[in-house]
Parts: structure tokens; sequence; C-alpha cells
């Protein structure tokens, strides 16, 4: 009797979870071999695989479709192939995806749940065009010398050590510290020298909100990733308690002594207390490519003037601190990382860069500035040239918000209707080595970006940070701070490969983020000129 009862439930359950992934086969949308309960994630779930390649593979896996279908376990997910379908769920039809998907309830993290990145709707829209002057071309112009403050301070610092002895660094610890030096200082006010001062407080807070090496937090990103659900059901938080209590404290106090004491200083803390205040807009400033290839344009949206003042809280200017310091942190310093490896086994390639460096210093008389940096032409070549090769967000989620019908383009297709909550894919580093749109994308080639090449390519098929009015709002700062340290640490020093150094290098399976297998060890040596 038992072994009976076993046995129909467990047709039943077998039934629900086949029937869970024909989701898209219905649908008439192509889909590959499922894997009952784990869907198109074994690999990922048991660490064979990075997300890195599971899009990749996804993508790759039926060339000639528009669209095809797969499943985060028992999740289906659309993944947009086609750059012009991209254009239009992306921009056109933008009304239709204006959010993200959830991973956690709305009270649970009030620190996740407030910020930019995860708003949805009008508090989404209302946030944005709040803080998008923060981050125009005159305010980026004022934040400028604080960068370039502690880009000097890292090349000095190597500089000073290459001429002892050899050095050989683990890259992504590198720029760890200097990001979390730039986020320091421009989002939170505080000054850190974390290459002097390796374990101050800030960076130690900061690699605490970040590291995801134990057990606990790795299964934290899984189920927050994978399977958002039981990450709603668990109550599962993004930040720990003791990374919120400390960086809402230093956000408190810092607001306090300001409004206290007065203290004007240009950066982030300030733009959010003037936009607290109403005063904060973009000025008529025009919507110019100063940052380089790779900037993002804002939209109508973000450009949009708020008729009526919006409630900030202490919470909402902790949250967005909070998201531009773990943006800043995580994914900047991961493009530096990829960058840096590239100079270094692409010698004739820093050589161009340091000749670029060099003419640029005598021009600026040795002190750079914004709109100097902004003249570099091959600079913005080497960096746009990374992001497509090595993108931080290797994709990006959309949510259906309203019913939305994909139509059929060809004969062998049929409309796709969409429902409220289905989710759809980005498939950016898809695109990014699609030898269609990249001959040889393996190869590090900085000439797709020079001035007669870049214009011939694709619309929708260059997007490293995202797509339409929820882009990321940060591509200036981010390119700025990248440009600024490659600057002066390539002025200074010759990055090159050692024997801990790993070629080729390989993307790490155990971490959802893009990282390197073993890290990228390089070796810092004094120029010749500055000797």
């Amino acid at each position: 009797m038992w072994l009976y009862l076993l046995l129909f439930f467990g047709a039943i359950l077998t039934y629900y979870l086949v029937k869970q992934h024909t989701y898209w086969r219905n649908k008439n949308v192509t889909q590959g071999p499922i894997v009952p309960i784990f869907g198109d994630n074994l690999h990922t779930v048991f660490r064979n695989e990075s997300f890195f390649h599971m899009i990749i593979r996804i993508y790759q896996r039926f060339s000639n479709e528009r669209y095809t279908g797969f499943y985060q376990m028992n999740n289906p997910m659309l993944l947009i192939r086609d750059p012009e379908l991209l254009k239009m769920i992306t921009v056109k039809d933008f009304e239709y995806f204006t959010d993200h998907m959830s991973f956690l309830p709305v009270h649970s993290d009030p620190l996740w749940n407030k910020n930019l990145l995860a708003l949805k709707g009008d508090k989404w829209k209302e946030m944005r065009a709040t803080i998008s002057p923060v981050f125009t071309s005159s305010k980026m112009r004022a934040m400028f010398y604080l960068i370039n403050e502690c880009a000097e301070g890292l090349a000095d610092y190597f500089e000073e050590e290459s001429q002892k002895t050899q050095v050989v660094r683990d890259m992504k610890d590198v720029f760890t510290r200097y990001a979390n030096d730039v986020i320091a200082t421009c989002a939170f006010g505080i000054k850190c020298d974390s290459m002097k001062e390796p374990e101050n407080e800030f960076y130690v807070m900061g690699r605490n909100v970040l590291n995801f090496d134990s057990l606990w937090k790795n299964f934290k990103m899984f189920t927050v990733i994978l399977i958002p659900k039981i990450a709603r059901f668990l109550d599962v938080t993004i930040f720990s308690r003791k990374s919120s209590e400390f960086f809402k404290s230093v956000i408190s106090n810092n607001l306090r002594m300001r409004e206290k004491q007065k203290i004007v200083r240009p950066d982030l803390i300030h733009l959010l207390m003037e936009a607290r205040k109403g005063k904060l807009t973009h000025g008529g400033e025009t919507q110019d490519q100063d940052a380089g290839f790779a900037t993002v344009q804002e939209s109508e949206i973000g450009m949009k003037e708020m008729k009526t003042k919006m409630d900030i809280t202490d919470t909402d200017i902790t949250a967005q601190a909070l998201i531009f310091f773990t943006a800043g942190f995580e994914t900047v310093s991961t493009l530096m990382t990829f960058m840096s490896y590239e100079l270094a086994v692409n010698p004739d390639i820093q050589k161009k860069l340091q000749e670029e460096i060099d003419e640029t210093r005598k021009k600026c008389n040795g002190k750079l500035t914004y709109d100097t940096l902004a003249t570099m032409k091959y600079m913005d070549m080497v960096i746009s040239e990374t992001l497509r090769k090595w993108p931080p967000a290797v994709a990006m989620d959309r949510c259906c918000v309203k019913p939305y019908t994909i139509p059929a383009a060809s004969p062998n297709e049929s409309p796709v209707h969409l429902k409220l909550g289905d989710i759809i894919w980005l498939p950016i580093i898809g695109i990014h080595r699609d030898p269609e749109y990249y001959p040889e994308p393996e190869k590090f080639d900085p000439e797709r970006f020079n001035d007669e090449n870049k214009h011939k390519i694709k619309s929708f098929t260059y997007n490293p940070f995202g797509y339409g009015p929820r882009n990321c709002i940060g591509s200036r700062f981010a390119l700025m701070e990248t440009k600024t340290i490659f600057f002066h640490l390539l002025s200074k020093c010759e990055l090159e490969v050692v024997q801990q150094t790993r070629i080729p290098l390989k993307i790490i399976k155990k971490a959802f983020t893009l990282d390197v297998e073993g890290g990228v060890s390089l070796g810092f040596k004094t120029r010749k000129q500055n000797k």
C-alpha cells in the first residue's frame, strides 16, 4: 500500500516538474534539454560552469533564433538574441518592462529594496529623475579632483615600491583597494589609503558586504539569484546586519555633521542632500559623449524635472550610497583587473597607450584634468574593448509588468504572449562574443573602436552598461575612475607578465560574479624614463 502511494505521489511530482519545463515549448519557443528541478542550472549549481559561460552557452544554442527559452531551476526565462528586438523591448516598449525581477520581500532589507537598482515602477522613475543630475558632466568634473588624488596616491605607492624590489600583486586586490578609496571619498566623505592601511575599517566592512567566500553567503547568493521565491520565503537579506548598521551610522553621522557645520564637499552625499532639498537639476546640460564610447545616455525619464520635491530619507540616501559602493567596488575593480591583464599580455598595446599618456602629460604640464582625460582616444579604445570582451555585468534581466506580445517575424515563429511577471534576459556577453558582430571575438583588439571602425558597430550589439532607461546611471563615473588610475599608473610603471601570471586566464566557476581562477598576478616595473 505504502509503495503504491509513494509511486503515485512520485508520479505526480515528476509530472509537475516536467510540466514546469514545457512553458516555452508550449509557446513554440525553442528550448534546450532540461534537467528536472535544475532546469538549465545543473552545472552552475554544482560549480562546473560559471554564470559567464552559462549565458554564452544558452545564447549560442540556437544561433538562428531571435530568442530562446531557458529555465533557472523551475523558473522560465526568455533570452533575447536579436539586437532589434532588444531595442524594441528595452527602449520603444520600455513601459512593459520597467522593472528588474524581485529577489527579496519589500520590507526584508531596506538598504537593498530602496536602492535605485531594486526600486520599481513610479518609485524607480522618481528616484532616477531625482539623482540623475548627480552623474552629469559638470558634477563629474567637480568630483574629478577627489578621484585624481586617490589615483596619484596609488601610482606613487607602486613607483616607490617597485624601485626597491620587484613588486608582484594580485590586481583584483589592488583595484578593489583603489575603488574603495574612491567610493569612500566620493560617496561617503571619508578619506582612506587602503594600500598603506590595508585593514582600515571602511575597507574591511566593504569587503564584508561583498565577500561571498563563506558557505552561508554563497547559499544566500545562490537562492537570491537562482530561486528568488525560496529567498523570499526564507527572508534572506543581501547585506548583513553588521554591515548595514555600519554604513547607516557613517551616513547618519556625516549628514548631521555637514548640516551642523555647513560643510560643502563635491561628493555624492552633498548632491543627495541637495536632491532632498529639491535643488539638484540637470541645469540644461546636453547629453554629450565626453566620457567615452561606452557612456550611456540618460533617457527622458532621468532628464525629467521633478514637479514636487521627493521625500528622501536618511535610509534612502544610505541605500543609494551603498549600491553606488557595491557597484563601484566590485564591477569597476573587475573592469580594471581585466584591463590590466590585457595590457600585460599585449605589451604593444600597453606601449601605445603609454605613448598617448606621455603626450597628454606634456600637454597638461603633468596636471591632469577632467577635460584633458576626455581627449585621450586610445585610452577610450582600450577601455571600450575591455568592456566588450569582459563586461562585468554579463547579462541583465527585465520583468514584464503588463501583458506583452512579441510579434512573429518569420514563418517558423508564432506570436509570443508574455504575462505579468515573466522574465526576460539580455545576454550582454553573448552578443559581445558573437563573431557575427565582432570578428575574432576572443582577440583583444582596441582598433575595433577607432574613429574609422566604431561607427560600423551595429546598434544594440555593444551595451556593457545595459539597455534603455534602466541602464547604469554611473557609467560616466566608472569610466572616469578607470581612465584616471591607468593614466597615473602607466605613466610611472609598466605592467608585466610574471611567473605567477596564469595565461590564458580562466573564469572561476564557484562565483556568480565575473572573476578569475587564481586571480590576476602581475608585476610592476618602474618605467625607465621615470628613474
